[in-house]
């Protein structure tokens, strides 16, 4: 549990970080870290559009200037970007200077305010200082661990309906790591909260 859904006694040290959205409506905040990816994305574009529902994408700068179009389409469908950083760098083995750099070399591409750190790794002074220059840095409710090679699909689509609730923000990945089992866990795990009476929005 600690890896899928942060207790609060981390998020405490975090009081700037979106964790969670509002917990009195039934609304779950569907995101995917780590794209665009050409093999992935379109597909999770195309289930977004069948279900009739909105996500937030968060972005990997490097990624997102090779695939302007996808880019682009994401925006195009309605849906929300967020900024992910430009080559993947974890806060925690950055300093502050260079970690930032790395941000708003990312923002010349993106263009968002809303920042979540790679690997969800970040010093609560990094935290503070994105704060103080208006981005609003969020990190997640329910982390589905769709990457995660040594669990099955099912296992993902588990933890998915296990720990959402309320106001969750969940983590899906549009990468090549995560594709097998997102593919199976995300539609189910969608209409599995629809079934349950939720609805959906983007942060």
């Amino acid at each position: 549990m600690f890896i899928e859904q942060m207790p609060d006694i981390i998020r405490k040290l975090y009081p700037s970080v979106l964790w969670r959205m509002g917990k009195n409506e039934k609304v779950i905040y569907l995101t995917f870290d780590d794209g665009p990816t050409a093999e992935v994305t379109h597909w999770i574009l195309d289930k977004l559009n069948e279900f009739g529902i909105k996500a937030t994408f968060f972005c990997i700068g490097n990624n997102a200037e090779k695939h302007p179009e996808i880019l682009d389409e994401i925006r195009k469908n309605g849906h929300q970007v967020g900024i992910h950083g430009y080559s993947h760098v974890r806060g925690l083995y950055k300093k502050k200077d260079l970690y930032l750099d790395d941000i708003k070399k990312s923002q010349n591409i993106i263009k968002s305010n809303i920042f979540r750190p790679s690997h969800g790794r970040i010093y609560p002074s990094q935290a503070r200082e994105l704060k103080k220059l208006g981005y609003k840095v969020v990190l997640w409710d329910v982390i589905t661990r769709d990457y995660d090679q040594d669990l099955t699909e099912e296992e993902v689509l588990e933890i998915a309906k296990k720990y959402s609730r309320n106001g969750s923000i969940v983590v899906f990945h549009d990468s090549l790591k995560a594709e097998k089992n997102m593919k199976y866990a995300f539609p189910m795990a969608v209409k599995y909260w629809l079934e349950n009476g939720y609805t959906f929005k983007t942060l």
